[in-house]
């Protein structure tokens, strides 16, 4: 009977301290990605388990309290436009959000929370463990097994197919040694016109940010003097002179304040120029040294909050404790602009990004995510960082490679968040949050894929991963004039991806543009030079010259590759496709037409593509 007890005794302690969870997704990390990437897994029915260490879902626009959208106001892909929507929704339309100057979208961090949280919980097939730090990931025969304990210091264990890394800096690609780049690179890796001539290890500025609020005039919130505070530290922080259009020696302080004004009177400060940005290059650090470390970002923002309410006179903007579960009134984590970044199966660089049809990868072919926001990087606070001159690299907008996701030479493992394959120049404009967000759409579809055939994620069909993700709502191509309610968009989203009709793409201020024009027309020899990429029998066919495409000039096209259209199958597939004009030889056939007609005969997408964008 004693025996008994004891036997019952021990596997009740064992219980206590110890947890076991099976899954098929495991996501360490419940920020901006990991969230993203646990909603798509669980919509495309697959079981997924979120380790995430604070109470908080969201990370950079939640937990860190970057809550002022950057870029994708034209391209709502996804998830990332449903957040939005419910930020509309909650606040009352757009123009509730357009509060502060810098952005679009703007929104209280706990309000983002309060909405990640109700997606997630709306989601049957996720389970996240708040509070929970992971401490290992183990590879096994069967997936992986993730090793974390919980507040009460209980120890987790999660057994799963597949693993996200979506920590703030690849602390878990760190930790399994696969190899990644941190810092500037050097034009011998990247091949980049702007890249320097040697390597470092400079990452961006930081900022740890905190949310003031207006409590009235009349009213003094000043804080307490910090330690060595010193008004020269700030001295010309009012500076809001843009170099992209031109606006200089333009001094405001209350511009300067309204960068990031949020909605109900708050204030965002996250402010670069001679404000709280600081240099802290922590990504190597042991947990204890960053936290120790951060302090000093603390420090220097309560510096810069003292400035403003001591010498600016804003006394009556004061710290807002009641929009974060801290005791300190700072968010849970700080900003990074910056991680470590993964030597992946596709290294996404300023070329590909500045003339995608130009470089021997055809990457634009594979791309999973899109962005629109310029190259920004922030080196204010690094006394003698190698000049770039970032104003000066102006691009269009962008797709993302899915090769940028997946490990070079290592089985099993997704990273997402800002440590995904791309030069240190390109992730001045993928560290933005809409884009972080895609990346974690697509993190979810590549895993959930994965792990519903039981094969590897760099296994898994590019064009099944992209015809996916368009079933979801989220752009491949980012094309500003084909939005997501076009009934034709997934068809010229999937064209723009094979590459036979192209966009034009245009650096334009902070919101760069690539259009489709989907209803220009098309001259016979454009569309000739787009299929020789899929027939090289065309290459020795110069019968294409420049008249615009019509009915007659695409069934001599067709006819050319072995292939009869016939006009009234046109008339049959334009009027399904919602032409309600006569349709003869003559027709005059615009890029829309055509892409549906090249989409419905001859299936271009779905022809199997690599890593680099080849045709297989």
């Amino acid at each position: 009977m004693q025996r008994c007890y004891l036997v019952i005794l021990s596997i009740f302690l064992v219980n206590a301290l110890f947890a076991q969870t099976k899954t098929d997704v495991i996501i360490i990390g419940g920020g901006a990605s990991g969230t993203m990437a646990a909603i798509q897994v669980s919509r495309l029915g697959v079981n997924v388990v979120v380790v995430e260490e604070t109470v908080w879902l969201g990370g950079m626009l939640t937990s860190a309290g970057v809550s002022a959208i950057d870029g994708n106001h034209r391209l709502p892909s996804g998830l990332w436009g449903e957040f939005r929507q419910k930020l509309y929704d909650y606040y009352g339309g757009p123009e509730a959000v357009e509060t502060g100057w810098v952005s679009n979208t703007l929104f209280e961090p706990s309000v983002g929370n309060s909405i990640l949280q109700e997606m997630v919980k709306r989601e049957k097939n996720i389970q996240v463990l708040f509070e929970t730090t992971w401490s290992k990931a183990n590879k096994t025969t069967q997936g992986w097994t993730v090793t974390a304990k919980d507040k009460k210091g209980k120890q987790v264990s999660v057994e799963g197919k597949v693993l996200i890394d979506a920590t703030e800096l690849g602390d878990v690609m760190a930790s399994l040694k696969v190899p990644y780049y941190l810092g500037m690179d050097s034009k011998s890796l990247t091949n980049e016109p702007f890249a320097l001539a040697e390597a470092n290890d400079i990452v961006q500025d930081l900022t740890y940010v905190i949310t003031l609020k207006d409590f009235g005039k009349g009213t003094d919130k000043t804080i307490k003097k910090p330690k060595n505070y010193s008004k020269e530290e700030f001295a010309g922080c009012c500076d809001v002179s843009d170099p992209a259009t031109l606006l200089k020696d333009n001094n405001d302080c209350f511009k300067m304040l309204t960068y990031g004004r949020l909605p109900n009177n708050k204030f965002m400060i996250n402010w670069p120029k001679k404000g709280n940005d600081i240099y802290l290059n922590i990504v190597e650090k042991t947990p204890s040294e960053r936290a120790r470390l951060l302090e000093e970002a603390k420090q220097m923002t309560l510096r810069f909050v003292y400035y403003i309410q001591a010498e600016l006179g804003f006394r009556h903007l004061g710290i807002d404790f009641s929009e974060y579960p801290t005791k300190d009134g700072f968010p849970m984590i700080p900003y990074h602009r910056e991680s470590r970044r993964l030597q992946a199966k596709s290294l996404f660089s300023l070329q590909h990004v500045m003339t995608p049809f130009e470089t021997p990868e055809a990457y634009y072919r594979t791309g999973v995510v899109v962005g629109d926001y310029t190259i920004d990087h922030h080196h204010y606070k690094y006394g003698n960082a190698p000049e770039i001159d970032f104003v000066k690299i102006r691009v269009p907008s962008y797709n993302v490679p899915m090769g940028s996701l997946i490990p070079k030479d290592y089985e099993g493992l997704i990273v997402a968040e800002k440590s995904i394959g791309v030069s240190n120049i390109v992730n001045g404009a993928t560290r933005l949050q809409p884009v972080v967000l895609g990346i974690g759409q697509a993190s979810g579809v590549l895993a959930a894929l994965a792990a519903q055939k039981d094969i590897r994620p760099s296994q898994v069909s590019i064009r099944e991963v992209q015809s996916t993700l368009l079933a979801q709502g989220a752009y491949i191509m980012p094309y500003i004039d084909v939005p997501v309610n076009d009934r034709h968009f997934a068809i010229l989203q999937k064209i723009g991806a094979t590459g036979v009709l192209r966009g034009m793409g245009i650096p334009y201020k902070w919101a760069n543009q690539t259009w489709f024009y989907p209803e220009r027309e098309i001259s016979e020899y454009e569309l000739m030079l787009g299929l020789r990429t899929y027939y090289p029998q065309l290459n020795n066919d110069w019968t294409a010259g420049g008249d615009a495409l019509t009915v007659k000039g695409l069934q001599a096209m067709f006819k050319s590759l072995g292939k009869e259209l016939s006009t009234e199958e046109l008339k049959l597939i334009l009027k399904e496709a919602g032409n309600t004009s006569q349709v003869n030889e003559t027709t005059l056939l615009n890029r829309r037409w055509t892409a549906i007609i090249l989409e419905r005969h001859l299936g271009l997408f779905e022809r199997p593509i690599d890593f680099k964008g080849n045709i297989l």
